[in-house]
């Protein structure tokens, strides 16, 4: 996906039960996609904050998604009930989403866990790539990418990067037999 790019909508389960859509998050100012899974260890790194940077936001109209597009059968820590236990065990405060067929991922054009997508109130990419940069250790970190791209938007600007190089463990396509 490049900037402006409208988002491709998608139709899927959350560990919650409910299937969710783009119009699941009409009324949001602003919609954060990120392509997740469970045994990544940048994902398990960077999840408390983007725990945090829910809760930071969330006032502003913001709504986070995570989606997990990894092939559970060949990688089963990312199946379906640990997707559950995950969200349960690390509290996590955003739909957590599963795309079993991959297709989303596709049309996201996602490449790694985490990599995600900022989308404006008209649900254009106004910001993709990673989150910050350090993702081993928090309180190194001197540049919040994700965290300024999200203060322009709500402030009406364009952000002030458009993207940055996704980092951390490949998506785990399925294997396609000839």
């Amino acid at each position: 996906m490049n900037s402006g790019d409208l988002a491709p909508d998608f139709s899927l389960k959350g560990v919650d039960g409910e299937t969710y859509s783009l119009n699941s998050f009409k009324d949001a100012n602003a919609v954060v996609i990120f392509f997740s899974c469970n045994h990544c260890p940048y994902v398990k790194a960077y999840e408390p904050r983007l725990i945090d940077l829910q809760a930071d936001y969330r006032k502003q109209g913001v709504q986070f998604a995570a989606i997990n597009s990894n092939d559970a059968a060949t990688y089963p820590e990312d199946s379906f009930e640990n997707m559950v236990k995950r969200a349960k065990e690390r509290g996590f405060n955003f739909p957590y989403l599963q795309d079993e067929s991959q297709d989303v991922a596709r049309a996201y054009g996602a490449s790694h866990t985490p990599h995600l997508f900022l989308f404006d109130q008209k649900r254009r990419l106004a910001y993709t790539g990673k989150i910050d940069d350090n993702w081993e250790k928090p309180q190194s970190v001197t540049q919040r990418f994700l965290r300024d791209a999200l203060d322009d938007l709500l402030a009406g600007k364009k952000p002030r990067l458009a993207e940055t190089h996704a980092i951390g463990c490949t998506i785990k396509w399925k294997r396609l037999d000839n």
